[in-house]
């Protein structure tokens, strides 16, 4: 261990000569005015209607990365217009060079780090905390998510930021010699916020100008945070949000041709479906949402992951009814979250029938409040007692404080639908305080109840983290119980104490052009039982990034990792590992090239100690871009694992594919195979979209096993249609 904490100080010590950081220049928060109109434009991308000159422009947009605190390479205009109905926003993007605009794939929510983009952010509720996002590129896609906690959480659905949530919004794009442009149409009833004749929202807008990697903003934000540090955003007066209400609903009809061939299907069976969902402004605030025989066939399919260790594997969720105000019910981290809505409707990675539900959600009375209710399963033929599947319950709420701060509550009940009576129960308080600008407390302490399961079954969390412009800091103790038992939550492992701690340095030398930053850092974690204090995992990493002026990036990581086994572990078919404790040194290098250029690697080398032995590991992507149009990318995951058991490979390989007409129709397919899950997947999607998730899909699955599992495991053919319709408005 000493070797590689000499070499992390030999990497700060050696690149931190002759470098000397440039202090953001001082920035008083910028306010702007919207312009209310009585004939609103027409959304086409080209702002050329004397409205928009009457409006007062936002100018003066400063850089956050490379030079934070200089002038933007490039000028940016925004002017904001506003009818009874409509926030409208124009964006005039200038650039010299035109002809180096950087497209980016026409396809929604396409990640914008890799294209020119420009992305506004909402604090509707003048919070500095909360705030709706909307961006785009100049394929002119629609990108859009909320924002909670200035973007800070631990890895679920609505942690920090929730890019799946989808708006009902549109935007347009052009371009001339001059530049590019952006002109989008945000209805007031896709945003929630407090009513006021004369409203005063947080705005910022960033603008990335790939070319140069470089990002600016309307209203400056320090180099280590993002646009979701909203209480550094500017102001935005003048609008006046209507006080209406309004509902909708999303009905779909479903025809489908499948067969389970694992299950004993002996034909193809073809199911119709019918159901949808339902959207109720109680108030500007708060929203309630019901959904009936809720159906996800439109969802992409999850990327499959190789799993060499003991404990599950988290999987995002992707389900649109789930993603919506998701932050509301956010309770923990990536390591032990209170709710994991993919519990819901999903049972060893196969759906289970959702009848019904609904979900309360927004802010009432100061606080923000979150009710879920979900019905899954069949009833049975004649009796209760037949009945298969569980209610779902979820309640929270939470008081947002000054500085980043808030206390909260929480609890989940899984009751079964039958007789029995079985059910588990989820209890917990949670807080975060602000200190300063940088130093951020949070914590929670939580209980389950589940009858019949004995031992203690109490989990709490404490983490402090401090941000600054040079340094990034970290300490976290957890406690989790054997007996603690969140049946929706998620917790890969119990009967542990972990303690863990993370330290990085920023240098960014100012006489080497080509190179942007270098982090040299060092973390380390251990996770001991409870009881015993037998230590079961425990990693020191040390590594430095070299982030390049392109956005190419470097990092050769060495890592000093301990297993501890008390059962045996059975890693692969016949490698049994025996109990005990291993050690020692492996080498994890990572390694991309420019992400933006038509043809980019993403690479991973792993070599060095594992378990009882050995393991080298070599995974990459290949991806190529034809502009905005097309897609290609292929992925190889490859272990060769040596154990004093016994040796085995894994392989996983992927190919992704897409074609984008425009960029509401697309045509998407992913094709994985998985030697450790003994089968070869595919997943076709024809997507004709309409608003807010809405529209036209044709879903074609197929799932074949391999070694062991020999032949057809799974095929469908999947039509659905969905359209939302307004039913009220007053």
């Amino acid at each position: 261990m000493s070797l590689g904490i000499s070499l992390l100080a030999g990497l700060v010590l050696g690149f931190s000569s002759g470098t000397t950081p440039t202090d953001p220049m001082p920035q008083a928060d910028p306010e702007g005015t919207a312009h209310r109109v009585v004939l609103p434009p027409v959304v086409d991308g080209v702002l050329d209607e004397d409205v928009w000159r009457e409006a007062p422009a936002l100018e003066g947009f400063v850089q956050r990365v490379p030079n934070d605190g200089m002038p933007a390479s490039e000028p940016t205009e925004v002017r904001v217009l506003f009818d009874e109905e409509t926030i409208y926003v124009g964006v005039w993007l200038w650039d010299d060079q035109p002809d180096r605009i950087v497209d980016g794939p026409a396809i929604r929510d396409s990640r914008l780090d890799d294209s020119d983009a420009v992305v506004l952010i909402f604090d509707t509720f003048h919070d500095g905390q909360n705030g709706f996002v909307f961006g785009t590129n100049p394929s002119g896609i629609e990108y859009d998510g909320q924002v909670t906690n200035e973007g800070r959480g631990g890895g679920g659905a609505g942690g920090g930021f929730n890019l799946n949530w989808d708006g009902d919004w549109d935007v347009a794009t052009s371009r001339d010699g001059s530049g590019w442009y952006a002109e989008f149409r945000i209805p007031f009833s896709t945003l929630r916020y407090a009513t006021a004749d004369d409203a005063t929202w947080g705005l910022n807008v960033m603008r990335r100008l790939r070319r140069l990697n470089e990002e600016s903003y309307w209203a400056p934000v320090s180099r280590q945070y993002s646009l979701y540090r909203l209480s550094q955003a500017g102001v935005l007066r003048g609008i006046q949000p209507p006080g209406v209400r309004q509902a909708t609903v999303s009905p779909y009809l479903l025809q489908s041709v499948q067969r389970d061939y694992r299950a004993g299907d002996a034909s193809f069976g073809y199911p119709t479906e019918i159901g949808g969902d339902a959207k109720v402004q109680l108030t500007q605030s708060l929203t309630l949402d019901l959904t009936l025989n809720t159906d996800f066939a439109q969802v992409e399919a999850d990327d499959q992951e190789v799993n060499l260790s003991r404990f599950s594997i988290r999987l995002p969720e992707k389900r649109p009814f789930f993603l919506e105000n998701s932050g509301y019910f956010q309770v923990g981290t990536g390591g032990s979250e209170l709710f994991f809505s993919r519990r819901i409707g999903i049972d060893a990675g196969r759906p289970v029938p959702i009848r019904g539900g609904g979900r309360l959600s927004g802010r009432t009375g100061g606080f923000n409040v979150g009710f879920l209710h979900i019905q899954t399963g069949v009833d049975g033929p004649t009796r209760p007692e037949e009945a298969t599947g569980y209610a779902y319950s979820v309640a929270r709420v939470a008081r947002e404080l000054p500085n980043r701060s808030q206390i909260g509550a929480f609890v989940a009940d899984r009751s079964s639908r039958g007789l029995d009576g079985a059910h588990d129960r989820t209890y917990a308080v949670d807080g975060q305080v602000g200190l300063g600008e940088s130093l951020t407390l949070s914590s929670f302490a939580a209980r389950t109840d589940t009858p019949g399961l004995e031992g203690d079954d109490h989990a709490f969390h404490l983490n402090g983290s401090y941000t600054s412009r040079e340094w990034r800091g970290m300490l976290t103790y957890r406690e989790i119980a054997g007996g603690f038992n969140p049946e929706v939550g998620f917790v890969p492992r119990r009967d542990y104490r972990m303690g863990s701690g993370f330290l990085m340095h920023y240098i960014r030398p100012e006489r080497i052009s080509w190179l942007r930053e270098i982090r040299p850092h060092v973390s380390y974690n251990t996770f001991r039982s409870l009881g015993t204090g037998f230590e079961q995992s425990a990693r020191l990493h040390v590594d430095s990034h070299f982030e390049f002026s392109t956005g190419a990036h470097f990092e050769p990581a060495f890592n000093w990792v301990r297993e501890g086994l008390v059962d045996p572990f059975e890693i692969s078919d016949g490698v049994v590992v025996e109990p005990g404790t291993y050690d020692g040194w492996e080498a994890a290098w990572r390694f991309n090239t420019d992400l933006s250029a038509p043809l980019s690697v993403r690479a991973r080398l792993d070599a060095g100690h594992f378990l009882s032995g050995s393991r080298r590991s070599v995974s990459g992507e290949l991806n190529y871009r034809h502009g905005s149009a097309a897609i290609l990318g292929l992925r190889l995951d490859h272990n060769e694992v040596e154990l004093a058991e016994g040796d085995f490979d894994v392989t996983l390989a992927a190919v992704r594919a897409g074609y984008f007409f425009t960029p509401g129709v697309s045509l998407q397919s992913l094709v994985q195979y998985s030697t450790q899950q003994e089968n070869w997947s595919a997943n076709v999607r024809l997507g004709w979209l309409n608003t807010a998730g809405t529209g036209l899909f044709i879903v074609y699955n197929e799932a074949r096993g391999i070694q062991t599992l020999d032949g057809p495991l799974h095929r469908s053919l999947t039509i659905k249609y969905s359209r939302r319709f307004q039913i009220f408005r007053g």
